[in-house]
């Protein structure tokens, strides 16, 4: 296994070489190896376990079938070395030469890989969904492109490596289905809670949960008004939901708390410390226990006072005291608007069903669950649609002339 032992040690020693005088593109680097890396062993664990177009002899080290070591080669070398070592080379280029050193070596590791007839279509799959995307986001998040792919591959890695995988690994997928159903259900809040914290990242700070894709500026809004790790609450809730039909995922859940409350809140806290704001924020939002009211950035929503539909919903955001948001006659904004419409300074307004998902997290911790369910990709589209059909179509309101 000398290739493998080289590439470790690649991605060892290029981070630390990085370091001198560039210390932001070896970071850069540093996550779009990450990233790439993750990104094929998640493919190519799942790919290899089926055992459609080659299977593996190996005795020690094998997890469904797959020898650790060489599917951590395999993704080391499609994913960490490309990303540090060639980040500026023509990405057709090495994706080529990849794949062709792939399709030469695969016939010569015999007898520990046995190749099936058509293991071409095999490899073609692995290129096309294993080695290709991870070249794209590691070349994406080096450049500081692409912001929303980079945070939607990061959610589908996140779901893959700490859900998907060990669920299928553990078995507990063959529960019955009601339970799954009561299970899937339950996973909703955390999982909401999850994606509305990606989206305040990509949306109010310019970057990514990453660590080394970090965001721009401190968040405070959304999840981040009521407790400082949603995420790291996210995934420890989602773990503490699947241990109640396997008890093993009770360690799973003490591991993401220990990652969170420990590696995670030294390594960010010393990046966080950097921003203006950030000790008065730590002392107003506790870390893991989410508070009942937010502490939001102020913001504004435009509902019309002259549609007969819209003026009791103003009425209504205000019954409730929201906290740092104006309601303001939509008739006033000078550009004319035709649904209801959010705003932050921080960020792109928000229209419709969507600006009501956004106005239900200042008002308190329940309301804001079911504004982060609404926010969920697919179901905010769905909400609208239906909303429309029942009379919240859109209609042009205009400043008084």
């Amino acid at each position: 296994m000398l290739p493998i032992a080289l590439v470790a040690l690649a991605v060892l020693l290029r981070p630390v070489r990085l370091t001198g005088g560039a210390a932001r593109d070896g970071q850069a680097r540093l996550a779009g190896a990450l990233l790439a890396t993750g990104w094929n062993v998640m493919v190519l664990g799942p790919l290899n376990a089926t055992g459609l177009w080659w299977s593996f002899q190996a005795e020690g080290g094998v997890v469904a079938g797959v020898p650790v070591d060489l599917l951590l080669g395999w993704a080391l070398l499609w994913g960490a070395l490309p990303a540090l070592a060639f980040p500026l080379a023509p990405m057709p280029l090495v994706a080529a030469g990849l794949a062709w050193a792939d399709l030469a070596l695969m016939p010569l590791a015999e007898p520990v890989v046995r190749l099936h007839d058509g293991w071409l279509v095999g490899e073609t799959v692995a290129v096309a969904a294993g080695l290709v995307p991870g070249l794209l986001i590691a070349r994406w998040t080096v450049q500081g492109r692409r912001l929303g792919v980079r945070a939607a591959a990061q959610v589908v890695l996140a779901a893959g490596l700490g859900l998907a995988i060990p669920v299928a690994l553990s078995g507990v997928w063959r529960q019955p289905g009601w339970v799954l159903g009561l299970a899937v259900q339950a996973l909703a809040v955390p999982g909401a809670l999850g994606l509305a914290a990606v989206r305040e990242f990509r949306d109010h700070g310019q970057g990514t949960a990453l660590p080394y894709d970090p965001p721009r500026v401190l968040v405070t809004g959304g999840p981040y008004a009521y407790v400082r790790n949603p995420m790291q609450v996210a995934m420890t809730l989602g773990y503490l939901v699947i241990a109640v039909l396997d008890v093993r995922f009770l360690g799973a859940a003490a591991l993401s708390f220990a990652y969170g409350a420990g590696l995670a809140a030294w390594h960010e806290g010393g990046q966080l410390a950097r921003h203006d704001g950030w000790e008065a924020y730590r002392g107003r939002v506790r870390a893991w226990v989410p508070g009942t009211r937010p502490d939001m950035p102020p913001a504004t929503v435009h509902v019309s006072a002259t549609c007969g539909r819209c003026a009791p919903v103003a009425a209504w955001i205000e019954r409730h005291e929201p906290v740092r948001l104006r309601v303001v006659p939509a008739e006033t904004h000078p550009a004319g608007l035709r649904r209801i419409t959010y705003t932050r300074g921080d960020g792109p307004p928000e229209q419709g069903v969507a600006a009501l998902a956004h106005v239900f997290t200042h008002l308190h911790l329940g309301w804001a669950v079911l504004g982060w369910l609404l926010m969920i990709p697919g179901l905010t589209r769905f909400a609208q649609l239906a909303g429309d059909a029942f009379g919240a179509a859109p209609r042009d309101v205009r400043p008084p002339a």
